[in-house]
C-alpha cells in the first residue's frame, strides 16, 4: 500500500470537519506514507464539476470522497452503485473509487452509529424513542431497525416532520409513532433515547433526566458535553456521543478507501482528543 493515493471530505460549511483528522491519523498508523486527505468547499450546484475534474491534473489516483451535508443526497445521481444501506435512506456519505473507475456509494453513518451504541454496551432494546426529524433521525430509524424490537416514538415539531418519520418507518420496517416536541420530557424514559436536535434545541430537557435513565445518543459533539448528555451521565446513565459516531463512521471509510481489514480506531480517537 505504498502507492500514492489521495482522499478528501466534501461539503459547504466544511472548515470545521474533522475527517482530516481522523483519515490522516489512520494513514500515519497505517504506514500510508504516500496518502493524502484534505477538504474542499463544494454545494451542490459545484459537485458535478468537481467529479467531472477528478484527476484531470495528473496527480495521485483518489482513493474515496467523505461527503457531508448538502451533499449526501445530490451526489447519488453521479454514482454507478450506491448499497442497500445508503439506498434505504438515500444517503450517501462515502465514494469508493473502484480499480475499474467506478463510483461507489456507501452510508457509513448508519453502521458507525450501531458501533459506537455497541462500545458502550447497547445492543437491542425493546424500544426507543428519536428526538427531532431530518436526515440524521432517518439514519436513526435505520440503525434501530436492526436493534429496537418493538416501537420507536419520534418528537417532532409539525405534523410535516411527523408524517416524514412515519414514511420513513415504513420504508425502513420500523413501527414508528410521533409525537408532539412539547411532550418531548417523555422520550426520556424509553430504554435508548437518540437525540438527533441541532444545538440547544434539547437542552431544556436536562432537568427531566430520570433518576435512573437508559441509554442516550446524542449525535452533537460541539459544544460536549450538552446540558443533556451532562444531565445523563451525572445519573448514572450511558452516554454515546457525536465524536463516537464521527470515529467509527470514519474507521469503516478508511477501511473502504484503502482496501485495509482494519483502521486503527486507538490512533484515529487519540488524534481526535489531541487536536
Amino acid at each position: 500500500m505504498s502507492e500514492n493515493h489521495r482522499a478528501a471530505v466534501l461539503g459547504s460549511p466544511i472548515a470545521h470537519s474533522l475527517s482530516p483528522v481522523l483519515h490522516r491519523a489512520a494513514y500515519r498508523e497505517l504506514g500510508l506514507s504516500g496518502w493524502t486527505y484534505d477538504r474542499f468547499e463544494v454545494d451542490e450546484t459545484g459537485l458535478p464539476d468537481f467529479f467531472k475534474r477528478l484527476g484531470e491534473d495528473g496527480g495521485p489516483a483518489w482513493a474515496g470522497l467523505s461527503l457531508t451535508m448538502p451533499l449526501k443526497r445530490a451526489v447519488i445521481p453521479l454514482l454507478d452503485e450506491i448499497t442497500d444501506t445508503a439506498a434505504s435512506v438515500e444517503a450517501v456519505n462515502t465514494v469508493v473509487f473502484a480499480d475499474d473507475g467506478r463510483r461507489l456509494g456507501d452510508n457509513t453513518d448508519i453502521p458507525g452509529m450501531l458501533a459506537a451504541l455497541r462500545e458502550r454496551g447497547v445492543g437491542r432494546v425493546e424500544r426507543a424513542a428519536v428526538l427531532g426529524a431530518g436526515a440524521t433521525a432517518s439514519s436513526a430509524l435505520a440503525a434501530l431497525s436492526r436493534i429496537c424490537d418493538g416501537e420507536v416514538t419520534a418528537y417532532v415539531r409539525s405534523e410535516a416532520r411527523a408524517a416524514e418519520m412515519r414514511q420513513w418507518g415504513e420504508r425502513l420496517g420500523v413501527a414508528v409513532c410521533t409525537a408532539d416536541w412539547d411532550d418531548a420530557a417523555e422520550a426520556l424514559g424509553a430504554p435508548l433515547v437518540i437525540a438527533t436536535t441541532p444545538a440547544g434545541t434539547a437542552d431544556a430537557l436536562a432537568a427531566s433526566v430520570p433518576d435512573r435513565p437508559g441509554a442516550l445518543f446524542d449525535v452533537l459533539y460541539e459544544p460536549w458535553p450538552t446540558p443533556l448528555a451532562a444531565a445523563w451521565s451525572a445519573r448514572g446513565g450511558p452516554v454515546v456521543g457525536g465524536l463516537d459516531l464521527l470515529v467509527h463512521q470514519a474507521v469503516l471509510q478508511v477501511e473502504q478507501m484503502t482496501g485495509l481489514a482494519r483502521a486503527p480506531l486507538a490512533a484515529m480517537r487519540e488524534a481526535l482528543a489531541a487536536r
